[in-house]
């Protein structure tokens, strides 16, 4: 792990799990509990003979001094940010049961790779590779899920798909996406907003700047809300993570998020008009395969019915805990929209005429066989 900002403090007994690429989140707490949450796992607890609230201390004071920051009863919360390191401390005058801190890791790398994403079972091939398709035609992508399902790691994976003559900018509050230091050679501008200049400064730079994508790396606030629509609705092509518990409700979880008040109808109108799809992304630990599991469960596409001038939208694809998926081909609005920025897609890339009466086919023998079963 090479840090120049953190290199002048001894991370100590913690600096194995900082070196080990599995684990992401460092959680201590309760005068010497320490947890970690890693890729295979999931979060589970770790013994590290020696560490207490003595040796917490000491880090703080050392990540104090280097950032320049006070940490004590007068000042108690501190936050210390490097380039691949995200670091809070609260004071025992406020965590009363001893110090409590958090490490996140966010390494300026690419984790996930199709042949890794397949033989996980993170998600099927065609729909991996109709998202990557979604990519190349410019489609806005929000990707929902909890905190610590792997948003931000999927939302990376997407971008490294961008075309490389084309510019991205990120705007951040707090550093995880690097794409800027992925990719060296490629026109990347990585931008944070700070208590000077907020979501709506940054992005009117932004702007100025003429990006063709635009990567907000989480939409957590009324501002980040308005940075979304005003970046889509100026014809820039956005990336960008929310928390959500599916992705259908995407455009609701937005709206909740504005502290202003606007016509409902209108806003989600306005949304499902130019995010042309959501994808939602859930951890959690498998039985099946006795590990902790990242997939994408869902997939929609958001689009505004010509006719009834509705807000619509369509599950491309779902798939619950038990295994069990649905498939709809896409609707002609994204088969016109992809055409129009020069990608071609089948009517039907999941779903054929032959394949469908064959589903239907499958389902009602399945509902007829459940039937049978409650007679009996």
């Amino acid at each position: 792990m090479g840090d120049v900002v953190f290199s002048q403090i001894d991370f100590g007994l913690l600096q194995p799990l900082l070196e080990n690429d599995d684990i992401t989140d460092i959680s201590y707490s309760n005068g010497g509990q320490l947890w970690v949450k890693t890729l295979t796992q999931g979060v589970h607890p770790e013994h590290l003979e020696g560490l207490n609230n003595d040796v917490m201390e000491k880090l703080a004071f050392q990540c104090s001094n280097v950032m320049g920051k006070t940490f004590n009863m007068a000042h108690p919360l501190l936050d210390a940010e490097s380039a691949e390191l995200r670091l809070n401390f609260v004071h025992d005058s406020i965590a009363t049961n001893g110090i409590a801190v958090l490490i996140r890791k966010t390494p300026a790398k690419i984790r996930l790779n199709k042949d890794k994403l397949i033989k996980e079972d993170y998600v099927p091939v065609d729909i991996h590779d109709f998202l990557m398709t979604c990519v190349n035609g410019h489609c806005n992508i929000l990707v929902s899920g909890e905190t610590g399902s792997g948003k931000t790691e999927l939302v990376k994976y997407l971008a490294s798909h961008i075309k490389e003559d084309e510019k991205v900018i990120t705007i951040e509050d707090t550093l995880e996406l690097h794409l800027d230091k992925i990719y060296p050679n490629r026109d990347i501008i990585a931008m944070k907003t700070n208590n000077i200049a907020s979501y709506s400064d940054v992005l009117v730079a932004c702007m100025r700047q003429n990006p063709r994508w635009i990567l907000l790396s989480e939409v957590r606030s009324a501002e980040a809300v308005l940075a979304v629509r005003n970046s889509i609705s100026s014809g820039h092509n956005i990336l960008s993570t929310i928390h959500s518990d599916k992705a259908s409700s995407i455009p609701m979880r937005l709206y909740s998020l504005l502290e202003s008040a606007q016509d409902i109808d209108q806003f989600v109108k306005g949304m499902h008009r130019y995010i042309q799809l959501g994808v939602h992304v859930k951890g959690f630990f498998s039985k099946k395969y006795n590990r902790f599991q990242r997939e994408i469960t869902q997939v929609v596409e958001f689009y505004v019915d010509d006719e009834a001038n509705a807000a619509k939208l369509n599950i491309l694809y779902s798939r619950d805990l038990f295994g069990n998926v649905v498939l709809n081909n896409p609707t002609g609005h994204l088969i016109d929209y992809l055409a129009s920025q020069g990608v071609m897609m089948r009517e039907d890339p999941f779903i054929s005429k032959e394949n469908e009466m064959k589903e239907t086919s499958t389902h009602q023998e399945v509902i007829e066989n459940q039937l049978e079963i409650v007679e009996i």
